[in-house]
């Protein structure tokens, strides 16, 4: 279907050559020759872009302008007058005209103008989509209470321009959050650059983090931008820095300082504006005190302290969690989606995941391998974590071999909730609390599993 055209003007003449130029040029062209008529066709049939005179003799053109912005924000409009000045041209800019073009009329150049409009505007929406399809593949999934006030923290954090340390367990998600930050940041459009500071080895980290010029070192045969200015003007995600050295942290710090740097055997200072999202699974305040990290640098970075929580700590996520790795699993192979017994789904819920998030990802997608379609059952997700699971996290759950589904759910309640008495010194009301059950709740479990409680 050919792109939608409108042309206001009060000139027969204007109408008619702007008319034929842009057929010819393959675009489906209305016409009005009064703004009461362009409000009408333009709410009646929606152009892609309107060719809109300033003078007409009813409605001025300006106001046809702010009409339609108003209620079709999506409508490109360029704007045209013989009797233009600066002033009207502004005011028309930031009304949201694309463009002023002056009478007489260069067709050949409203034709450009038209073009390269609607060229740009495919671009932007083809950059949306994008996005939206990269921040869903990142999007964070959930519904429990520790999940709900994690998103409250990203709400308040991302419009801000503060700095951000996000505390968490390995595998449960930190990039993921940053990521979600940077979105819904105003430095969005920008890029997001992640850097793991665990993986990079300390000779390299420097180079790495500011670049380094041409002959600085051996090996170094051209000049290489670091993170930090690939990061201008958007966000750096400086993962696991609890792993950086304290000779690192220093340069890091007068960074996050001076929003300068020098490459690596460089002269020239390189100024950058860069958000700065940090992440450890770390205990940095222990760290602190061990002399491992800096306390400048920390303090520098907790303006926004964030906490992730485990797995663990929101099973009420991990059904949801499962039919979004199922589902996202089956798109990406081109494989049909399994379905997943509600006895394997609770197993899933019983199940610690020391792993986190991540563990539980592994783990559904190697059903989705190994399982013959359609349904996931107990029996397989048991088979899984068996082999997967520590002895230290999951007492007998490994080892045994269970009749039923009941046996194994009964022998992962009993030595998780022994764990926690023994862990609280046998409170009850601590373990309770704890495990987030009502206190008779917890009695009854312990009662009917034969758990012995001592003190």
């Amino acid at each position: 279907m050919p792109d939608h055209i409108l042309i206001v003007d009060d000139e027969k003449g204007i109408l008619q050559s702007l008319s034929s130029i842009l057929q010819d040029e393959g675009y489906d062209i209305s016409t009005a020759e009064n703004g009461a008529d362009a409000l009408k066709l333009a709410k009646e049939d929606t152009p892609l872009l309107v060719l809109l005179d300033i003078w007409l003799p009813d409605i001025d053109g300006i106001e046809v302008l702010r009409r339609i912005k108003e209620q079709m924000p999506e409508i490109i409009i360029i704007m045209m007058s013989g009797h233009g000045t600066i002033e009207t041209a502004v005011k028309a800019t930031k009304l949201g005209a694309y463009d002023f073009i002056e009478k007489p009329l260069s067709l050949e150049k409203v034709s450009l103008i038209v073009k390269h409009a609607i060229d740009q505007q495919r671009l932007e929406e083809e950059n949306l989509l994008l996005r939206q399809k990269v921040e869903k593949k990142y999007d964070l999934i959930g519904r429990s209470e520790g999940f709900g006030q994690l998103m409250e923290q990203i709400r308040i954090a991302g419009p801000s321009n503060g700095r951000v340390l996000i505390s968490g367990e390995n595998g449960t998600g930190k990039e993921l959050v940053a990521r979600k930050i940077h979105s819904e940041s105003t430095r969005r459009n920008k890029p997001f650059v992640e850097v793991n500071c665990a993986a990079i080895p300390e000779t390299l980290i420097e180079s790495e983090l500011f670049g380094h010029e041409k002959g600085a070192f051996t090996g170094a045969t051209t000049m290489k931008k670091g993170k930090f200015e690939l990061a201008d003007g958007g966000t750096i995600f400086l993962d696991e820095i609890g792993d950086m050295s304290l000779a690192t942290q220093a340069k890091v710090l007068r960074v996050l300082q001076e929003q300068e740097f020098q490459r690596v055997g460089g002269i020239k200072t390189i100024k950058v504006d860069v958000r700065v999202i940090a992440a450890s699974n770390k205990n940095l305040k222990e760290a602190l005190k061990k002399g491992n990290f800096r306390e400048d640098l920390f303090y520098r970075l907790n303006v926004i302290p964030i906490s992730v929580p485990p797995l663990r700590e929101r099973k009420e996520d991990i059904p949801l969690l499962i039919n979004h790795f199922i589902m996202e699993f089956s798109r990406e192979n081109g494989a049909r989606p399994k379905k997943i017994e509600a006895d394997a789904v609770e197993l899933f819920q019983q199940y610690p995941w020391p792993g986190n998030v991540r563990e539980l990802k592994n783990a559904v997608e190697r059903l989705m391998i190994m399982v013959q379609p359609p349904m996931i059952a107990t029996a397989d997700v048991l088979k899984i974590l068996r082999s997967d699971s520590d002895p230290s996290e999951a007492g007998d759950f490994r080892f045994q071999r269970y009749n039923s589904f009941k046996d194994a759910v009964d022998a992962f309640e009993r030595e998780y909730i022994a764990n926690k008495l023994r862990e609280n010194n046998w409170n009850i009301s601590k373990t309770a609390e704890d495990l987030q059950l009502d206190r008779s709740h917890l009695y009854r479990k312990i009662k009917s599993l034969n758990i012995e409680v001592k003190g």
